[in-house]
């Protein structure tokens, strides 16, 4: 066995190495692509756990912040939990894995990935999924891959592979992709309204793509050797099978019949205590009974997909269920909807705020603002279930961003809506693909806040049951149906193209016929979708909510900005705590006044008017004396601002003393006669009184 192999992927510049770092571990592999380096491993228990029905994997992706040549920010200047991309990175490595190990190994496993080096070009994450596969493939873990992960962007209408990560603001396509030596398996990314057959060009170009990086695995492999686990699966009971098969099989396809979830899990229920009864009543073990029958109905319903074309509730494969929606439903929110599609429910609200609002992401690669955001909740009663609450995991964190990158190419501009816009997702009911009725429910609160939303934007799952080489795609897809099937593809898009997608499978991969019958069925799905959304609401509303805050932007010069501010803040806080607005000031000079009422968004203008106001030649001011000198008197004609009034100015009569004529705290009319280079005003009472007489 050897111990030591580096191998390069000159095709896209990236190195795999092993028997360097963590050589205790199953199986550990870097990898490298310029200055960003990635350590991968895989270790599994030596003995399974019994008792279970699950495979144990774990999968953890981890950012080093001195990958960056950082110091963690908070109290403990070390890592804690994992962030939201973390987060987000280990499923996507998780994912595409998972339906590749054996069934019957049950040993815990876990997969590590951490971030030693980056270089803010090449994408960590994406070394990670392929490292991970890698990991695996060289370990002795029982493993049917590899894969491989490739990011595909389309930059000046050229499809490019993990282009550098600065370069992709200027892609209108973004997708990760998993692919096997036969098929891709796993797809999550966004696009900006793109059509369907620039999406399937795209799968196919990084399929091509990820071909080196998987050819170089099973070199590597081959070079260390290490021999696989062998896994023998379970076998169930051949003589209950028959039984629960040829006397009950009919009546599980019955309970398909019934449309209604919860009085189909009911029937089940119901139906597999009667059999466990009658099954000892004849002296037959039921251990294997609860696998057995869970078979039997998958084996059912996919038979009755496949055979007849038909679906529980006696639905068509290509149906969508019944659509209902509702906007303006919560008074005092600024933009809400209620979302309802056959057995799955969204309470989707929108709420707008200021630039202060934005959240701060502090990240390997510096730090950021974010401007929208969409958060997911799936409390447990939306499924009739009743457990802990808890805060976000994974999955909510996973479907929150699916639908959050779904939306985000129809949203105005900073500059054409400079709000803070934040959309909530409460599901209330679930039987399938919350995260679309997320996308639905979030675009119709959006517009019904008054967000000018270039176009309404609508979701659907699509499913799949393959048999041999032939497959029927399943548009809408049920819970049940997403157990039982081979894929998950999720797709939203306007009416013009796809803003996300987002595939899972559970077969080893898809052909490129099956993802353009996905796609394409999936679009007549997705228009009839926004064809009943419309009907609630078809564009966004006028105005905002009355309860949300007005932002007015004004710009001043530069200079005048610690006007504005004061000494230690004492003009911006007397004018926050008069009116009541919310103030953001810019280093451009650019100031967003925010508040629901719009008297004291004017009033809080005005001051600021006040505050940046400059003098203007020949304009007569009401001007108050500020300190009397023996050459003449200032006078402050706005705040902030004063000007010199010369004694020759005071009055058409010789003035022999200044205090003959004024005195500090004295109100004057004055005129500006002049503001020099240096900004400084002079000033005339004289003919200022001249021009009040009208002469």
């Amino acid at each position: 066995m050897k111990r030591y192999c580096k191998l390069e992927v000159e095709e896209c510049n990236i190195v795999l190495e092993t028997g360097k770092l963590a050589k205790q571990a199953g199986g550990s592999v870097v990898v490298r692509s310029g200055d960003t380096i990635v350590l991968v491993t895989a270790v599994a228990a030596q003995k399974g756990r019994e008792g279970i029905d699950f495979f144990p994997l774990t999968v953890d992706y981890r950012e080093k912040t001195y990958a960056a040549g950082k110091i963690p920010g908070g109290f403990f200047k070390r890592e804690g939990r994992p962030t939201d991309r973390e987060t987000l990175t280990s499923r996507l490595i998780d994912r595409p894995i998972r339906p590749l190990f054996p069934k019957g190994f049950t040993c815990e496993t876990q997969v590590i990935a951490t971030v030693l080096s980056v270089d803010g070009k090449n994408d960590a994450a994406i070394l990670a999924l392929t490292g991970a596969s890698a990991a695996l493939m060289i370990s002795d873990i029982p493993f049917t891959g590899p894969i491989a992960g490739v990011r595909v962007g389309r930059i000046d209408g050229k499809l490019v592979v993990n282009p550098p990560q600065d370069e992709m603001e200027n892609s209108d396509l973004d997708i990760v992709m998993a692919c096997s030596l036969e098929a891709v398996v796993m797809v999550e990314g966004g696009a900006r309204e793109l059509p369907e057959d620039v999406i399937v060009e795209a799968l196919k170009f990084g399929h091509q793509a990820a071909q080196p990086l998987l050819r170089v695995q099973e070199d590597m492999a081959k070079q260390v050797g290490k021999q696989k686990r062998v896994v023998v699966a379970p076998q169930l009971d051949e003589k209950l099978t028959a039984v629960v098969v040829e006397e009950y099989g009919a009546r599980i396809v019955e309970g398909l019949a019934v449309d209604d979830k919860l009085e189909r899990r009911d029937y089940f229920s119901d139906l597999k205590a009667e059999i466990a009864v009658q099954l000892e009543s004849r002296d037959i073990p039921v251990n294997d009974l609860g696998e057995i029958f869970e078979n039997q109905l998958s084996a059912a319903i996919r038979q009755q997909i496949y055979q007849q074309r038909v679906r529980i509730g006696g639905r068509a494969v290509d149906e969508v269920r019944q659509i209902s929606c509702e906007v303006g439903l919560l008074p005092r929110v600024h933009g809400s909807a209620l979302f309802t599609r056959g057995e799955t429910q969204a309470l989707v609200t929108g709420t707008l705020g200021t630039s202060s609002d934005e959240q701060r992401i502090d990240s390997l690669l510096g730090e950021s603002f974010k401007r929208f955001m969409l958060h997911y909740n799936f409390p447990p009663y939306s499924v009739g279930e009743a457990r802990f609450l808890r805060g976000p995991g994974r999955r909510e964190i996973g479907h929150g961003t699916l639908a959050e990158r779904a939306l985000t190419p129809v949203l105005p501009s900073a500059e054409e809506f400079p709000y803070t816009i934040r959309v909530v997702s409460d599901i209330l009911e679930s039987n399938g693909s919350s995260s679309m009725a997320t996308v639905c429910g979030g675009s119709l609160a959006l517009m019904d806040g008054g967000v000018p939303l270039k176009a309404p934007v609508a979701g659907i799952a699509m499913g799949l049951v393959k048999e041999g080489d032939d497959f029927i795609v399943l548009s809408d897809i049920l819970g049940d149906e997403d157990h039982v099937g081979d894929m998950d593809f999720k797709v939203t898009g306007t009416r013009e193209g796809i803003t996300a997608i987002q595939m899972d499978i559970k077969i080893t991969g898809i052909s490129q016929e099956i993802m353009k019958k996905a796609l394409d069925q999936a679009r007549e799905g997705r228009l009839s979708i926004l064809e009943n959304m419309e009907k609630c609401l078809d564009k966004s509303r006028e105005d905002i909510s009355t309860y949300a805050p007005r932002i007015i932007t004004i710009t001043v010069h530069q200079d005048k900005i610690r006007d504005v501010i004061g000494p230690g803040g004492k003009n911006i806080r007397a004018i926050v705590e008069k009116t009541g607005a919310k103030i953001d000031i810019e280093d451009s000079g650019e100031i967003k006044i925010a508040s629901a009422d719009e008297t004291a968004a004017d009033m809080a203008i005005a001051m600021i008017r006040d505050l940046t106001q400059e003098a203007e030649v020949g304009k007569i001011y009401l001007g108050k004396v500020q300190k009397i000198m023996d050459f003449g008197a200032f006078v402050e004609i706005f705040p902030g601002t004063d000007g010199l009034v010369h004694i020759s100015q005071l009055a058409h009569e010789r003035v022999r003393n200044v205090r003959d004529v004024l005195k500090e705290g004295d109100e004057v009319l004055v005129k500006v006669l002049e503001v020099d280079r240096q900004g400084k005003i002079k000033l005339s009472r004289k003919d200022a009184l001249d021009e009040k007489k009208g002469k």
